[in-house]
Order: structure tokens, then sequence, then C-alpha cells
């Protein structure tokens, strides 16, 4: 499968790209708003790959191209980005499907708090912002740190929200491909602030308890 992820040069997009490409045969696209840069973050990729006796080829292409190649497209952009990004897209995404993993969220002195747009959640805002492609919520609550350690070991739980069945199923597959993360079905995408607003908590719980930095959710 082609998975491109558009913002694929930092925060999530740079663990996802990493334990994909290292974990999974499934083909990685670095998407950027500049395609130079997109390619040389996949060269960056592939060398630490490479030093883990993991020879994979990452390509790296403006966003656009990089979504035209896919049959999978993350948004793996900060949530004041998501829109902007899916207007220089929507033309080259096709049949593929869209997946949300962009939290709303505003800081103040008492910390992180939850800042949905004014449809209830950011996966709803793509969904909004798209005809006729499947869009699911997936992969809100990780810690991009931990993630794009690959030295560390993962074991987190997944919500996925989706109101295509077969399109929740496809990313199920794929947010299992990695090692240490289960996905869970979390319902349709009506669900995806309960969700969404666990990202703040874990942050705020990460900032105000020591030992908690790499926190993420299990359910048991």
């Amino acid at each position: 499968m082609q998975i491109a992820l558009l913002g694929g040069t930092g925060d999530i997009g740079q663990g996802l790209a990493l334990r994909w490409a290292q974990d999974t045969d499934h083909d990685v696209i670095i998407g950027s708003r500049e395609a130079e840069k997109a390619k040389a973050k996949a060269q960056e990729y592939e060398t630490e790959l490479a030093g883990r006796d993991c020879d994979v080829s990452i390509a790296g292409h403006e966003n656009a191209d990089a979504a035209a190649a896919a049959d999978v497209v993350v948004l793996s952009v900060p949530a004041y980005y998501l829109s902007d990004t899916i207007d220089a897209v929507a033309d080259s995404l096709g049949d593929a499907i869209l997946v949300s993993p962009a939290v709303g969220m505003q800081r103040d002195e008492d910390g992180i708090h939850y800042n949905p747009p004014g449809v209830g959640s950011v996966t709803a805002l793509a969904a909004q912002a798209v005809d006729d492609v499947p869009v699911v919520g997936a992969f809100h609550n990780l810690a991009a740190g931990k993630l794009a350690n690959l030295d560390a070991e993962l074991d987190w739980d997944v919500p996925i929200v989706a109101d295509d069945d077969d399109a929740k199923a496809t990313v199920s597959e794929l947010a299992d491909g990695i090692d240490g993360i289960r996905p869970l079905d979390a319902g349709g995408l009506a669900n995806a602030s309960e969700v969404e607003s666990l990202t703040p908590l874990l942050i705020n719980l990460a900032a105000n308890n020591e030992g908690l930095h790499d926190l993420g959710v299990k359910f048991w």
C-alpha cells in the first residue's frame, strides 16, 4: 500500500513514517509544501533506517504529488494548517482514504486545553472539506517523540473513528502493522471529539508528573 504523510517532515509524521517503513512492507511517501524539503527528509529517514539494517526506499514530493500517488493520505500537520493542506491536495486525492490525527488545542497559564473548531472536531472539519473521500480519525493521542525514537518499545492503543467501515478497516490494519500499537474501533466520526480531547489531557499529565513524558493511552 502507498502511504503519503503530508507534513511528514516533522512531529507525528516523522514517527509514523519511520515506524511504517521499519515495521511493514508499505511504501512510504513524504509530503511537504516544498518538494526539496520532502526529498531531503525522506533521505534522512532512509539513512537512519539503513543504520538499523533496514533497506527501504522512501519518496519525497510536494504535497499534491505525494497525495496523488497514495492509497492512504495522512494529514500529519497541525490543526491550523489542516484546511489549507486539504485545499492544496483536494484535486489529487482520487480514491485515497484521508486520515486526520490533528487536534485543536490552546495554551494558557493553567495548561493545554481542547479547542475544537465550530463543527465539533478537527476530524469533522476534514470530512467537511472533501467530497466523496472517506475520512478516518486516528493517531491523535501518540507521543511524537517516543514514536520517532526507534529504540523505544511502544505499548499504545489507537482509537479510530470513521463512518466508512472499509476505510476504518484499512487504517486499523495500518495501525496494527506498527509494533506495539493496537487499533480500537471508537465508532463513527461523531465520536471524534471524545478521542481528540484526550490529547490535551495527556499533555497536561506529562507536564505535571515525573516520568510521564512519553505518555500514551492503553485500555484494559
